[in-house]
């Protein structure tokens, strides 16, 4: 993991390169455009520079969990944690039409893909796979219960290797989707089992506990999970 800055050249290459927050395609090679560490995922296919930014920079691809914050035309305003709200369309959903669109209202929580991403333009989302046009998980969240936690947390929540989610599935059924700006929802059963989720994901973030393995095991045995 390197540190970069501003205007360093990244040394970024794949056949299907995708590149997240911090990073620029020029004419001739890609460059950092703020301070941080060079992250990449396992077969390099996608770069991004994480720093401790506690506001979300959008990123187009990048899923995202949104608060439906205003009705506009035909579509909706999405707080995504960003400096600017985020477009959803009416018919960004699976099987939208005219005559059949999502009825969402001011609160409701959605799960999003960025279609669009710019400095100057305003985000948009679309909660459909743009490949096959298929919901693949995105839409509308009901119920459950939104956690605030660091943009780091969400990229390690969002790596297969890490502990925490599969350790508390492992202890009761649950449901969460993760948005790498700053937000997962999750749900289950009971009260006190989203509540603990909760805490662990508050407990085991960088920028707050630390928590490690065992003593979110140690957690949820005093909370009696």
């Amino acid at each position: 993991m390197d540190t970069v800055l501003p205007g360093q050249h990244v040394p970024a290459q794949h056949v299907n390169l995708k590149l997240g927050p911090g990073l620029l395609q020029t004419a001739s090679s890609i460059i950092a455009t703020r301070a941080g560490s060079l992250n990449h995922s396992a077969n390099r296919s996608k770069w991004w520079v994480e720093n401790n930014s506690r506001r979300y920079v959008p990123a187009p691809q990048e899923s995202v969990i949104g608060v439906i914050v205003q009705k506009a035309g035909e579509g909706f305003r999405v707080d995504i944690g960003s400096a600017h709200t985020a477009s959803l369309d009416g018919l960004a959903f699976e099987g939208a039409t005219k005559r059949n669109k999502p009825n969402l209202k001011i609160g409701n929580i959605v799960y999003a893909r960025l279609s669009l991403a710019h400095k100057d333009m305003e985000p948009e989302l679309e909660c459909f796979d743009a490949q096959t046009h298929k919901a693949e998980g995105f839409g509308e969240l009901k119920g459950g219960f939104m956690v605030r936690c660091s943009l780091r947390m969400c990229r390690q929540l969002l790596d297969s290797k890490h502990f925490l989610l599969p350790l508390l599935g492992s202890r009761f059924p649950l449901e969460a989707a993760v948005g790498v700006n700053g937000r997962v929802w999750v749900s289950a059963k009971e009260t006190r089992e989203v509540i603990a989720i909760s805490r662990c994901i508050e407990g085991v973030d960088p920028d707050g506990g630390g928590m490690e393995e065992a003593d979110v095991v140690e957690l949820l045995t005093t909370m009696g999970l």
